[in-house]
């Protein structure tokens, strides 16, 4: 038998490569056919049952278990990109992802009630300074829970709420928050986050045995509170209850991990400052409201939906936003209450609800993943 050389190998790839890109044409006006006839009868493009009979037929046309699932990862591949050209030809025949979100010049912020969780002082009282001004009307509650309630019942117009932190990471409890509540994002500011060990007026940094501050501020501080291993750390609610615990008890062997603000308000000393080991640390604070709008120049949309536990299920949803040129931001998984190992998972995207690739991506998402949710546009 002839031994073929390196370059009449590669010819005849070439060859087959040409084939192959004209077959693929054909396929694809075939594809642009059958989005004229879901048009036409208003089914939907993702049919999971019709793709997986393709995926088990052509994988029983080869032998191996190689080529097997080189085949399967290329078909797949295959109707990945038809979903998205049909996506595209019903968007362009006037199909859109339905939603109730309104596009607003401004946000309504004139007089606006504005609720955070905590205590003066505490970080999110110092974001709803930061967005809505010193003049706001701002009032505090117990819990993030509290918080969101009081939008959603109408008390509030607005809830400041952290949701990520540059060194700690997401801020979990609020995102299942979010799916508790019907409010939406309507905005998100940032606040550099700068911790000190707060003490009472006669306090000496030898004497102190407890320090309390919520979990995420111990965490960011770990460093300089685990070279102090004599001291006892306890959680609370947040830094501004830390600090206001620390003076009501008037134990000067108790610290509180807290802002300097926080220990101005609360007349205490800052046994030590800025020791949090990541100097940039930053939390991202959205803005929530009840109504359902977004701002005409509106970057940013967060999202959410369900995926079924099976392979590939995370590759194929997230195709929607590849094959759409949209940009991620930020993708969080949160496990789903009763339904052991099957996940929710909170996307962040760059656009805007009037783009049509944002369009596109989002009635994919909708069609091919369950209880699909978009948060908000801001």
């Amino acid at each position: 038998m002839k031994t073929l050389d390196l370059q009449e190998i590669r010819k005849q790839l070439d060859g087959i490569d040409r084939e192959m890109v004209a077959l693929f044409e054909t396929r694809m006006e075939l594809c642009r056919k059958v989005a004229e006839y879901k048009i036409g009868t208003g089914k939907p493009v993702y049919d999971g049952e019709r793709e997986q009979q393709k995926i088990d037929a052509v994988t029983g046309m080869v032998e191996g278990e190689f080529l097997k699932q080189a085949v399967k990862e290329l078909f797949t591949q295959m109707m990945t990109i038809s979903r998205n050209y049909q996506y595209k030809q019903m968007a362009e025949s006037g199909f859109q992802t339905e939603h109730t979100f309104k596009p607003v010049k401004n946000l309504a912020l004139a007089g606006a009630r504005v609720v955070y969780q905590g205590v003066e002082g505490a970080y999110s009282h110092g974001a709803a300074l930061k967005y809505f001004g010193p003049e706001a009307s701002l009032y505090h509650v117990a819990t993030w829970d509290d918080a969101m309630k009081e939008v959603e019942e109408g008390r509030a117009d607005y809830a400041v709420l952290p949701i990520e932190n540059s060194s700690a990471g997401a801020v979990t409890d609020n995102y299942d928050l979010l799916m508790k509540y019907h409010n939406y994002i309507a905005a998100e500011t940032f606040l550099t986050v700068n911790h000190a060990l707060l003490g009472l007026p006669n306090a000496r940094t030898e004497d102190i045995r407890t320090v309390f501050s919520h979990p995420q501020a111990l965490m960011q501080c770990s460093e300089f509170l685990n070279a102090n291993r004599q001291w006892k750390q306890i959680s609370v609610e947040n830094t501004a209850v830390a600090a206001k615990k620390v003076l009501e008890e008037g134990d000067p062997s108790q610290a509180a991990v807290a802002s300097e603000i926080a220990g101005e308000l609360y007349g205490l000393k800052v046994l030590s400052s800025s020791i949090n080991h990541n100097k940039n640390n930053t939390t991202r604070f959205i803005i929530l409201t009840k109504e359902a709008v977004y701002r005409e120049d509106a970057q940013k949309i967060s999202l959410s939906f369900e995926l079924p536990h099976k392979s590939g299920s995370l590759y194929n949803i997230l195709s929607n936003f590849i094959y759409n040129g949209v940009n991620m931001f930020m993708i969080e998984s949160r496990p789903i209450p009763g339904r052991n190992w099957e996940y929710r998972f909170f996307v962040d995207i760059e656009g805007n609800l009037s783009h049509a690739s944002v369009q596109n991506a989002l009635k994919g998402i909708s069609e091919e993943g369950r209880n699909m949710r978009i948060l908000g546009n801001y």
